[in-house]
């Protein structure tokens, strides 16, 4: 028995606050430098076309409409398809993650998801709920802010209910 009377055992936690049995969960830091990659790899795409085409100068201007920044979000989502669509198709994995050896898998059977539900609940609401205006920032967020929970996901994992584990 420790002599710290503030030390406390996981079982007085409650069950929902504790970390699962058989925690296969990647850690926060592995999950960062992946998201970290990819969010470079899109970068490195589509930063020329958007420079090429001007989108630059006429967001310093606030000369982008509503119209054109939701052309440019579907862009970037299917620049985000065509770069990572087959790994995450076939093994729950984007670049960043299969570089770092962990994985998105359903968080109740620990199985891949099928494709659409990973993409559409995954991704596709979390883009739907950033762009609300005003909202979508917070959004963003707290998002990323639940990754500091017990159980390591964020809100897009609630959402869709998956978990990234080590591979």
């Amino acid at each position: 028995m420790s002599s710290n009377p503030y030390e406390y055992s996981s079982e007085q936690l409650p069950a929902d606050l504790r970390r699962p049995e058989g925690d296969d969960f990647a850690d926060r830091g592995t999950r960062f430098v992946a998201r970290f990659l990819d969010g470079l790899i899109g970068l490195v795409i589509t930063a020329p076309v958007m420079y090429l085409t001007g989108y630059f100068d006429r967001a310093v201007k606030q000369q982008v409409g509503f119209v054109e920044l939701g052309f440019w979000t579907l862009g970037g989502f299917l620049v985000y398809l065509a770069i990572h669509g087959y790994f995450l198709a076939t093994n729950g994995q984007t670049i960043g993650k299969k570089l770092l050896s962990i994985k998105i898998v359903d968080k109740k059977t620990g199985e891949l998801l099928p494709f659409v539900k990973l993409v559409g609940l995954r991704d596709l609401t979390m883009i739907a709920l950033a762009s609300i205006p005003f909202v979508g920032p917070i959004i963003g967020i707290v998002d990323v802010l639940f990754i500091f929970g017990s159980q390591r996901q964020c809100l897009h994992d609630l959402i869709a209910g998956t978990k990234v584990v080590k591979v």
